[in-house]
């Protein structure tokens, strides 16, 4: 394991109910025959992510039995129905007494988002003070990483659906934006009209 790799530390937020997809868990829906969960595990580790804490909600339990998550350190966030905030806040904190010094947080529900561009914003990172995001034509999307500096103001901002939003909002002048739209697609599966973009 090299330094940088020892230095940040991925946080796969996967709590979601899929609330829009019949109360489906987005970490259970099957893409290429497996959970989608394995999938963006496995994107996060072709990037160079070596060590991964994936942050757990709805069926947690059968998550855990039915998806194959080696080596990762899973984080079960008991207030998951609140919004994606609290699972960003769980993954953080779950980051304590780590040498992680750099969260790059990824969504389990953005299958075009590739190594490709994992990589890439893993390679912009410098210290505990980056602060990291990919963009797709110029607009912020995910993955994006945080360095230790932030964890504590972007959990103290995390609320309901918002995540770290309203924190980059503010910090908009030190993100480092990395173009990724060249190598992924950022969309989302949020609605049954999404499933089309699995396999």
């Amino acid at each position: 394991m090299t330094d940088t790799e020892d230095r940040i530390a991925g946080v796969l937020l996967a709590a979601g109910g899929g609330r829009r997809l019949g109360g489906r868990p987005k970490a259970l829906l099957e893409h290429r025959g497996r959970p989608l969960i394995e999938h963006a595990l496995g994107v996060l580790r072709a990037a160079g992510c070596t060590r991964v804490h994936v942050v757990l909600g709805a069926r947690a339990d059968a998550v855990r039995e039915r998806a194959e998550l080696p080596g990762c350190v899973l984080v079960e966030n008991p207030e998951w129905e609140r919004g994606m905030g609290t699972s960003l806040r769980a993954g953080l904190a779950s980051l304590a007494g780590t040498p992680a010094r750099a969260a790059l947080v990824s969504l389990v529900d953005q299958p075009g988002i590739g190594p490709e561009a994992v990589a890439r914003v893993l390679a912009a990172y410098e210290d505990d003070h980056s602060l990291v995001s990919a963009a797709y034509a110029g607009v912020r999307g995910h993955p994006v990483l945080f360095g230790a500096a932030h964890w504590a103001g972007i959990a103290e901002a995390a609320t309901g659906d918002q995540g770290a939003r309203g924190y980059l909002r503010e910090h908009a002048a030190e993100i480092r934006l990395v173009e990724c739209g060249d190598v992924a697609r950022a969309y989302d599966i949020d609605t049954e009209a999404d499933l089309v973009h699995l396999e």
